[in-house]
């Protein structure tokens, strides 16, 4: 399968390029707005050929997928022009600014039968796997509570736009709500109603939060609470779900690389779960190949994509508003 990388990215060159290449799949191709740091970045992950017109590429190298990871305010029109051509889509996180054009890209892709997963990596990860089987199984019993730690610090070489352009969609909460919004559907099986929700800035953010607290409300009567920050070099990395039988406590998960641990404690004492790290990313890529070569379900799709922005759109209006915020999930409401 050829691949077109949009956005000469940093997760791309770290983590998809790799994953891309695991599956026996190439990467024909580069999209980036610079020339020369188009050809720079071609040359040093060895891509035939790099372009900084969408169109171009999409006619002359014929990919059968795009995965796109620009900046946020770019995804819409990209992933549109994509789906218009036929060829399949893996988009970044948040899919887009707003929730009507997150709609509208997963619409176009429906529209042109293509496929469309949200690269929603934690989905992928052995640790939630583990945690959504528990919950399942009722080893917990009946779920009342939740608490996710997602809390770093945001290296050096990333602190460009994510915390200085709201334009391009920065701020920790498009950026890391997005994901704990996903996995603590993943694991519970049920989004959020409605948040209550604080920003801070500490600093790092130039004129945007770099910090959010919020509590969310499930239907099912589960209270979640959230930490996400990009200003914590000294934090850890967690999830915890509590029940009336039981709790599940995972450390060191919310993370791209395949680590951590998870324990299930109950009235027979504290035992960890048995667990086989996989590259999240690898596994995403090689889920995303089955939905288009079988027809499977992406594990993430458009849709997931647009139910993860909609709460972190509901946690920045809480922050504003000072009030408890109803999730407004659009076309894209739980059924």
């Amino acid at each position: 399968m050829k691949w077109a990388v949009v956005g000469a990215s940093t997760i791309a060159a770290e983590w998809m390029i790799p994953a891309i290449r695991s599956q026996g799949d190439e990467v024909v191709a580069i999209l980036s707005s610079s020339e020369s740091r188009g050809l720079d970045y071609a040359s040093q992950h060895l891509i035939a050929n790099a372009y900084t017109d969408l169109a171009t590429l999409l006619a002359e190298q014929k990919p059968d997928a795009v995965y796109i990871s620009t900046t946020n305010e770019l995804h819409r029109d990209q992933c549109i022009q994509a789906a218009q051509a036929g060829v399949h889509v893996l988009c970044e996180k948040p899919l887009a600014l707003n929730l009507d054009d997150a709609v509208a890209m997963v619409r176009a892709c429906e529209d042109a039968g293509v496929v469309m997963a949200t690269n929603h990596h934690l989905r992928h990860a052995i640790t939630h796997q583990a945690l959504r089987e528990q919950i399942a199984s009722g080893a917990v019993g009946t779920p009342s509570a939740a608490r996710v730690f997602h809390a770093v610090s945001l290296p050096e070489h990333l602190r460009g736009w994510r915390i200085n352009k709201a334009d391009a969609g920065g701020g920790v909460v498009l950026d890391i709500t997005v994901h704990n919004a996903d996995t603590l559907a993943f694991i519970l099986g049920e989004y959020p109603l409605s948040v209550m929700a604080m920003t801070q800035n500490t600093g790092m953010g130039e004129g945007i939060e770099d910090g959010a607290m919020s509590v969310w409300r499930f239907p099912s009567g589960l209270l979640a609470y959230t930490h996400e920050s990009f200003a914590t070099p000294f934090a850890d990395t967690g999830l915890e779900v509590h029940g009336d039988q039981g709790s599940l406590v995972a450390k060191g998960v919310m993370t791209q690389q395949p680590t951590g641990d998870v324990w299930l404690r109950n009235g027979e004492g504290r035992m960890r779960l048995p667990l086989d790290h996989h590259n999240l990313y690898e596994e995403g890529v090689s889920q995303f190949r089955q939905a288009i070569f079988s027809g499977s379900h992406p594990a993430a799709d458009g849709w997931a994509g647009v139910r993860s922005l909609a709460v972190a759109l509901a946690v920045l209006a809480s922050a504003r508003s000072g009030k408890e915020e109803v999730v407004d999930y659009g076309a894209a409401a739980p059924g």
